[in-house]
């Protein structure tokens, strides 16, 4: 979502030079993995996250989506794909999109469907290190027909599937726009999140450009205990290195 004006590959080299050591990207099918593993290891840069899904479409329109049971062996498929090549680049976390709104089935054969899925291929991730992290998108401004944007929805997938190697990817914009309460819903339930992403709203930019208090909800992550890796997934209000320089400056203080 940064740098949209440079090759891919390109992007890595212009987080580098802020001093980031680490990124994520969405979908690996429609990427040269050679040139991005090359660019990676140029600047000692890792991948925090990348998306399970192959199909580079928006994740209200996946074709092969967990909520539709007649697609589980090609979910189960791709997703084991995904994890091969997060075992390539040693990369922790793969960001689970559900997918839409199928026709024909209840919210609860869809539910069923998604769990099954992940039950299913969690064992692999388990064996290989890897979170599965399912997020919940927001239906009202990004993503109409999506499937779930409750985090209470999320978590209760979480702890049906009872697999370390599967967690929340709580979108902190996603959630504020869908829910709120971001604070107490991220702290009670820490142990089911693998995952935070960051941006403000309205208009999904960077921290500082809206209504979210990120230095206080940065602390609360820290003082909670919560270790794992925060990813900025935003688009710059203005100029891209301006942007990126703010947040250097938020994530130092």
């Amino acid at each position: 979502m940064i740098y949209e004006d440079v090759p891919f590959v390109d992007r890595i080299d212009r987080v580098a030079d802020h001093g980031f050591d680490t990124v994520e990207f969405w979908t690996w099918p429609d990427k040269d993995l050679d040139a991005v593993e090359a660019r990676l290891d140029e600047h000692d840069v890792s991948v925090a996250g990348m998306a399970a899904n192959t199909e580079p479409r928006r994740p209200e329109e996946l074709e092969r989506a967990l909520t539709d049971p007649t697609k589980q062996d090609a979910v189960v498929g791709d997703i084991e794909e995904s994890i091969e090549v997060a075992e390539r680049f040693d990369c922790p976390n793969l960001i689970v999109l559900v997918g839409p709104e199928v026709e024909d089935y209840t919210r609860a054969e869809m539910y069923e469907s998604v769990v099954a899925c992940l039950r299913e291929v969690a064992p692999t991730a388990e064996a290989a290190g890897v979170t599965l992290i399912v997020e919940p998108l927001n239906t009202t401004v990004d993503h109409g027909g999506y499937f779930f944007e409750e985090s209470s929805v999320g978590f209760d997938i979480v702890r049906e599937v009872e697999s370390p190697a599967v967690k929340i990817n709580f979108d902190i914009y996603h959630q504020q726009i869908t829910e709120g309460n971001i604070i107490s819903t991220i702290t009670e339930n820490l142990d089911a999140i693998g995952h935070v992403h960051v941006a403000d709203v309205p208009g999904r930019h960077e921290p500082g450009t809206g209504e979210l208090n990120y230095p206080n909800i940065l602390a609360v992550l820290d003082d909670a205990g919560y270790d794992r890796h925060v990813g900025f997934e935003y688009s710059a209000a203005g100029d891209d290195d301006r942007a990126l320089a703010a947040i250097r400056e938020l994530v130092t203080e």
